[in-house]
């Protein structure tokens, strides 16, 4: 949960400007309490990048906002994306030095190699702002987990920002920046780039559901989750879901899931937090959830 807040095309004085960021950052620390840090990109056009960091991936070199080689490009992000290896696979570490082993570094260079397209490769729960000079790319995940929203001020500059706290003062319009979208100078607007088949309400799915696949797929996607440098915990309510994602985060704490289950993970032990139980039928199917899986449900 980091807090990320941006200026695009400002005519305001970079100084002044730079010292109005950081102030309007610090309202979102409680985002970020590890690290607070801006990038200025003064060309024929002001961006200035702030953010709040909570550090949960790369501990030490993470610290942002990140840049790539040349310091020509700038990003603020708030996320993880969980297929960072796999796109760090094809070629970019091959193209590009990586200065941090941050996951979200990936966006840097693989902007600089596919631009705005970029939005359409990356697996994850994320929002950000990138700053390429005169060029800038703005996004959030497909389903909204990461918050951000968006306004104009009055010298015609767009303004980003993990909270509307930090936009309410300055912006003359304000806005939630919509789940699935992203928003470039090519563009001059949102885009939807997030178009699953059953966004048609049309379409009537016709395979028959295969069990198998299922469980694989929401395994895998609850081991993704699990990448983190720092302890970490577990919602359990009782129901159905929560018992399911504990019973599998439980069965593969022990590991570190950031060196594919090689060796033993810092933090081995899973804490949990219980929100509410909602009666006998829940606490039975958690038992039989954690029966079915194969771990001890407590």
């Amino acid at each position: 949960m980091c807090g990320i807040t941006a200026v695009i095309h400002s005519k305001q004085d970079a100084t002044e400007l730079r010292k109005k960021l950081v102030g309007l950052s610090s309202r979102q620390r409680h985002r970020g309490p590890d690290w607070s840090g801006i990038a200025v990109q003064q060309g024929a056009q002001l961006n200035i990048l702030a953010h709040e960091r909570l550090a949960i991936v790369d501990v030490e070199t993470g610290a942002q906002p990140l840049k790539n080689e040349t310091g020509t490009i700038a990003l603020t992000v708030n996320g993880e994306i969980y297929n960072h290896e796999e796109l760090e696979a094809k070629n970019l570490k091959q193209k590009h030095t990586f200065a941090t082993k941050s996951d979200c570094e990936v966006i840097v260079h693989l902007y600089e190699e596919v631009g705005d397209d970029l939005v359409d490769m990356l697996e994850g729960d994320f929002a950000f702002v990138l700053s390429d000079g005169e060029k800038f790319l703005a996004a959030r995940d497909p389903i909204g987990v990461c918050p951000l929203y968006y306004g104009y001020s009055e010298d015609g500059a767009v303004w980003f920002s993990s909270e509307l706290k930090a936009l309410k003062d300055d912006c003359k319009t304000f806005l939630e920046f919509p789940p699935g979208h992203y928003y470039s100078n090519k563009t001059n607007g949102l885009k939807r780039y997030y178009n699953p088949p059953w966004w048609d309400e049309a379409v009537i799915p016709t395979t028959k559901i295969g069990l198998t696949e299922l469980r694989v797929a929401f395994e895998e996607a609850v081991i993704r989750r699990m990448m983190c440098d720092v302890p970490y915990g577990v919602l359990l309510s009782g129901g159905l879901d929560s018992s399911l994602v504990a019973a599998i985060t439980a069965r593969h704490a022990e590991k570190r899931v950031e060196d594919h289950e090689r060796s033993r993970a810092w933090w081995p032990r899973l804490h949990s937090f219980c929100i509410g139980l909602q009666g006998a039928p829940d606490l039975a199917a958690a038992s039989e959830v954690a029966k079915f899986l194969g771990t001890v449900h407590h």
